[in-house]
């Protein structure tokens, strides 16, 4: 079978407070959207804005680190996947469909304390694995869903 790709990669804005659950075995789970915003010129010349919402699923550690430090207005990165799950309503008898993107890396992106970074700069530090240079110069973080995250590894 020949190689496939299901990668997405989303910068925007969460729209409210993520909402973390435990699974009965104990296993984290958030769930949050985040906006993206496009802007583009209509057939008439004018600017348009269109606002996309994306639905975010992040397990394990990553989901509480989500629930511990992201908040309704944060700018973040995602990567992640596609994922569509398929049910039958019990009401009308119909097939419903829900496409989702399940997070393996998130970066908080702007200053810390929840406060946006609006000058755009600043570096990326990603926790005991980064070089101590880029580790020391960064107000964003990433985490990953597969390093395991200390106390430590949060700058705040």
């Amino acid at each position: 079978m020949a190689k496939s790709v299901n990668k997405v990669i989303l910068i925007g804005n969460l729209g409210k407070d993520p909402e973390v659950k435990f699974t009965p075995s104990g296993t984290a789970v958030a769930k949050f959207s985040l906006a993206t915003n496009e802007r583009y010129k209509d057939k008439s010349g004018e600017w348009q804005d269109r606002t996309e919402w994306h639905n975010i699923v992040a397990w394990q550690r990553l989901a509480e680190i989500v629930g511990e430090y992201v908040k309704k207005g944060n700018k973040l990165y995602i990567e992640g996947r596609l994922q569509t799950s398929s049910w039958e309503d019990k009401q009308s008898g119909e097939k419903k469909y829900r496409t989702e993107i399940i997070a393996h890396d998130l970066v908080l992106l702007g200053g810390r304390g929840g406060e946006a970074d609006h000058d755009g700069g600043g570096s990326r530090s990603r926790g005991a694995a980064a070089g101590s240079a880029q580790a020391n110069a960064a107000p964003e973080q990433e985490f990953s869903e597969g390093a395991p995250i200390t106390d430590e590894d949060i700058p705040f």
